[in-house]
């Protein structure tokens, strides 16, 4: 296969070996995703790559700041990473050192399972896993909610200050898909700062557990006459082998909204 044709989300051409023995990942969702297809190829990831829990490689501190010499010191055949989870400097750095650096940048469920087909096969040389097409079928069996069954609702990620999923974001469609309407959705920023006094009409608030750790008693107390409902943030956020579960556990999950005042 021609270099030409390892083509990233970003639209590098990336410089992939015609066979891939050595991977870092930078992006938890990405490393649980080669931990599962081929672990063989994993030999470092982040701190914060706590997916699958017996993963046992070298360690490069964090999404937001990697050792790049740590990185650059395991002689990776290629470096994978995503365009809202890491930092162009570090990136550069990478590639300046002469590594491949594939970057993933979807923002809904289609591209992420494009997305995860084109980094297994283009940038780690893998077949196409099974998971991967039940992920997509799982996705393709939901039924479509038409608008007026639809909730409306906010998705914080963050508190002090108060952050929400904003426009284009995977977070978002994933949850459109599950009959969640974002009433940020057409926000200026992808994750804006609000003034909860301020927001629009709303009547369901999703708290996943990453990044900020939202639970029972943090974070359902502000909102105790609307119903809640507290999420598992992998299943939300990531794109990889989850996509197969996400849609029966949100679902689930998402059912089981109570009132934040409930929660207590």
């Amino acid at each position: 296969m021609s270099n030409l044709d390892a083509v990233d989300d970003q639209g590098h051409v990336v410089p992939v070996p015609e066979r891939v023995r050595r991977v870092v990942s930078l992006v938890p969702s990405l490393t649980e995703t080669i931990a599962v297809t081929a672990p063989g190829l994993l030999v470092g990831a982040t701190d914060w790559c706590i997916q699958p829990a017996e993963l046992e490689v070298a360690r490069v501190r964090g999404t937001k700041n990697p050792d790049v010499q740590a990185v650059i010191g395991l002689q990776p055949d290629v470096v994978l990473a995503n365009e809202e989870e890491n930092r162009e400097s570090d990136l550069v750095a990478l590639r300046a050192a002469g590594l491949a650096v594939w970057v993933t940048a979807p923002q809904d469920v289609p591209g992420a399972l494009r997305s995860l087909d084109r980094m297994l096969r283009l940038a780690c040389r893998v077949p196409r896993p099974d998971w991967l097409d039940q992920a997509e079928q799982a996705w393709a069996d939901l039924p479509v909610v038409p608008p007026s069954l639809q909730r409306r609702a906010i998705i914080p990620i963050w508190r002090r200050p108060w952050m929400t999923v904003g426009r284009d974001t995977f977070a978002g469609d994933v949850l459109a898909r599950l009959g969640v309407a974002n009433v940020l959705a057409d926000a200026d920023d992808r994750y804006p700062k609000v003034d909860l006094s301020v927001l629009p009409a709303y009547d369901l608030v999703v708290l996943p557990d990453e990044p900020y750790a939202f639970g029972p008693t943090d974070g359902p107390e502000v909102f105790p006459h609307v119903d809640v409902a507290l999420v598992d943030g992998r299943q939300l956020t990531w794109y990889g082998p989850s996509l197969v579960t996400a849609p029966d556990v949100l679902s689930a999950q998402l059912a089981a909204a109570k009132p934040g005042a409930a929660w207590h």
